[in-house]
Formats: C-alpha cells, structure tokens, sequence
C-alpha cells in the first residue's frame, strides 16, 4: 500500500510537471522570451519545482529527524543527479542523434550561458557547503549564507534577462488550450497568455498535494524496513523527481535543441542551490556529512570540470558527458554498500 501511493504519488508530481512545463514553454513563446530565460530560468524552475517541494513539504510539515534527512538529502541530491545521471542523458541523446545521422557528434550551446549558469551553481553550493565546515555552524551564520544565496540568485536571473539569446519556439501546444481548439472558439494572445499562467498555478497546486503523498509515504517505506530515510532521499526521490528535467532536456538534445536541454540542467541547478538550501539552512540543523557531502562535493568537482573543459575547449565533448553517468553509478553502489 505505501508503495503504491508512493508511486501515485510520484505520478501525480510527474504529470504535473510536464504540464507546468507546457505552460512555462507557451508563456515564454507568446512573450517572445529568449531561450536562455525560458531555459535557465522557467522551464528550469518549473521542472525543479518536483524535487524542491518535496524538500520543503518535508522540512516545514514533518517536524523531527525523518523530515529533515528527506528534505536536506533531497536538496543536496538534486544538484548531483543533473550534473551526472542528467548529463549522461544528454550525452546519450546526442550519440542516439549521430548514430542516426541526424547530426554531428557535438554539442552546440551558447557558452556565456553556460558560464554564467555553472558559475553561479559553484558560487552558491560552495557557500553553503564549506562555509558551515569551516566556521561554527550557527543560525546566525545559516541566516547570513541564506540571504547571500538569495541576492546570488536575484543577480542570476538579472544578467539571465539582460542576456543575449536566440527566441523560443514552444513544442506542444497549450494542454488547457485544446478544449478551447476542438470546440472552434476565437480567442487572442492575451487570452493564451492568461490561460498559460492560469495551467501553470493549477499544476502547482496539484504538485504540492503530489509531494505531500510522497514524503508521507517514503517515510513510512523507510520505517518499516529499516532503513534510514536518507537512503530513499538521496537516491530514490531525486532520481524519480527529476525526470522532468531528464525527459526534456533529453527530447529537446534530440531535436537539435541543445540551448534548450543545457539551460534546463543548469539553470535547474542554479535555483535547486539557492531557494532549497536556503530553507535548508533556515529550517534545519544543516549538518552536511557523510554520503550527503559526498554528493555534493561530487557535484562541485564535476561542476569544475564541466566549467574548465568550456573555458579553454570552448565547448563540452559528448564523451565527457556520456562518462558522467559513471559518478553517478559509483554513489548508488557507494550508497547501498554503507546501508548494506
């Protein structure tokens, strides 16, 4: 039974999200947003709302120990699972494309774009992790850090609006507009524009409801088998939760869409290392140890790769990408050898 409605559960956040995504999509087309806004910062916010409500649900309705491992090691997971499990995705998705002569064995992106996102993903996770490990790890310290990832963010989205960058075309029509077509009812863009905002609220609302079912009924797998919650934290719940991103950034590679899948990953990333941590850091002990700060010190060192190989070979070799997969194979068996 627990299973099932984590399952449910896990369906509704899913279903969710694709339709929050379809929205964000048609809003930033009817606006004539850039890919690089649409990418890094609303299909990017909108595909991490999964993974980012299911911490806050935990940490802010399920007081105690459970609630906080759920929630720190769902926040500290979704960075890790991007920047390999995510990737590799990519990669694959670029290698399925070349072996079907549909294009070249390369990535195309805009590297100021990503730049500026990777920069800014090492800036904030590395303030958040190492500060607290090198000062005394008090409230007052987790408030200062907190603001600081804040403002960080405040300045992302800032240079992400001013940035140049080619337009989005949505793939999909809007999901609340098909109704609207099949009856043969005259509307404008203004309407399309409001009916878009008014798919993206409704999927949010539902989504919230999708994570409570989720934390409620991980927590209760993990009691009656034993195990600690974080187990199901750092790798089940991520890994489930972030299949919008994975599915889309990897459908958007094989259509050639490579600004699009990338800004998706990294903006992700981005926000899933300011606004989460930030509650984290305000609502939790935040006492990062053990596999947790082995995920995210694994996220920082492939981060740092990922920017080098873009700064002086001005761009990423799929390769590279495909071989991420194997970080995140290593901390499964990592994961399941400590809890053995």
């Amino acid at each position: 039974m627990y299973f099932f409605e984590a399952f449910l559960a896990l369906l509704i956040i899913l279903v969710c999200a694709e339709i929050f995504t379809n929205g964000v999509e048609v809003f930033g087309e009817k606006l004539s947003l850039s890919q690089a806004v649409v990418g890094s910062v609303l299909a990017a916010v909108g595909t991490a709302l999964p993974e980012t409500i299911i911490p806050l649900v935990a940490i802010l309705l399920y007081k105690g120990k459970a609630g906080a491992h759920i929630g720190v090691g769902a926040i500290l997971g979704a960075p890790f699972m991007l920047v390999t499990a995510g990737f590799f995705l990519i990669g694959l998705a670029v290698l399925i494309s070349f072996l079907q002569k549909k294009r070249p064995f390369k990535i195309f992106l805009e590297e100021k774009t990503f730049k500026r996102d990777f920069s800014f993903f090492l800036i904030s996770y590395s303030l958040a992790i190492f500060l607290p490990l090198i000062f005394s790890n008090t409230k007052i310290l987790h408030y200062l850090i907190a603001i600081l990832l804040l403002i960080n963010y405040a300045i992302y989205l800032y240079l992400t609006f001013r940035a140049e960058s080619f337009k989005v075309e949505a793939y999909k029509d809007l999901y609340f507009e098909k109704p609207l077509k099949w009856l043969g009812l005259n509307y404008g863009k203004t309407f399309i524009v409001f009916l878009a905002f008014i798919q993206i609220v409704v999927s949010i609302l539902i989504m919230i409801k999708g994570a409570h079912l989720f934390v409620h009924a991980l927590e209760l797998i993990s009691l009656k088998f034993g195990f600690s919650p974080l187990i199901f934290a750092l790798i089940v719940a991520p890994l489930a939760t972030e299949l919008p991103e994975k599915f889309n950034s990897f459908i958007w590679t094989l259509r050639g869409k490579d600004v699009l899948a990338f800004g998706n990953m990294t903006g992700a990333m981005v926000f899933q290392s300011t606004f989460p941590v930030s509650v984290g850091l305000l609502f939790t002990d935040w006492k990062i140890e053990g596999l947790a700060l082995i995920s995210a010190l694994m996220a920082l060192g492939l981060g740092c790769l990922y920017l080098f190989f873009i700064k002086f070979f001005k761009n990423l070799n799929p390769i590279l990408l495909l071989f991420s997969g194997v970080g995140y194979i290593f901390y499964i068996l990592l994961v399941l050898f400590t809890f053995k």
